[in-house]
């Protein structure tokens, strides 16, 4: 994905290219576990009388390879001007543009959110030293799209950009349902079969899915 780099005070933001294609891999997660699982046992719990489960404390590590089936989406709004004020009214006139057109694409039931929100101050430092100098200020609102439908993925894009979205902070591909994934896996790898998942105690790099993007 490409970003766009600082520019100098007061100058326009241009829109970033689109994506027109996704060519999805299937997203694998590593994971160590700790899983306390109940195993159906025939005894009968006092308290409610209903069959009471056996439980085992297992330790485990597994790979889990699916295909994704959602994608979050972080597109930003960057604005600058030579005050804060004028940074912060333009970027909030933007933000809520792209917000309106994303709704208006994706509908009332779209998850979108605002994620993060900055405004700071862009130097200047002198080439032969001293003290740098304010030369404007940079105001930047990230908003992030939720979408189940990966299809889409391109039109939120395109939505957004032509709404005044400038930049694409991340895309993240992912599944709805991690956590019983990647309990399957491992009760799968330890010969178990999982009748109840009374706790999970995970430990796991970030989820890294695999694709390639065709512009």
């Amino acid at each position: 994905m490409q970003r766009h780099g600082d520019a100098s005070a007061a100058h326009p933001v241009h829109t970033l290219s689109t994506m027109h294609q996704l060519i999805l891999s299937p997203v694998r997660f590593c994971a160590s576990a700790l899983i306390v699982l109940a195993l159906v046992a025939a005894r009968a719990d006092a308290d409610t009388g209903e069959p009471r489960g056996s439980t085992i404390r297992v330790t485990g590590e597994a790979s889990v390879t699916s295909r994704p089936d959602r994608a979050e989406l972080d597109l930003g709004v960057v604005t600058r001007a030579t005050s804060s004020q004028q940074a912060a009214a333009e970027n909030a006139r933007v933000a809520q543009n792209v917000l309106a057109a994303l709704r208006r694409a994706l509908g009332p039931q779209a998850t979108i959110e605002t994620v993060s929100y900055a405004l700071q101050p862009d130097y200047q430092y002198p080439q032969g030293g001293g003290a740098p100098r304010i030369t404007g200020y940079t105001a930047t609102n990230v908003v992030r799209v939720t979408e189940d439908d990966l299809a889409n993925v391109g039109t939120v894009i395109d939505v957004a950009t032509r709404a005044g979205a400038n930049e694409i902070e991340r895309i993240r591909f992912t599944l709805k349902d991690e956590s019983a994934a990647k309990a399957n896996s491992l009760a799968s790898t330890l010969g178990l079969q999982i009748a109840r998942v009374r706790s999970v105690d995970e430990v796991s790099p970030t989820p890294r899915p695999l694709y390639d993007l065709a512009f």
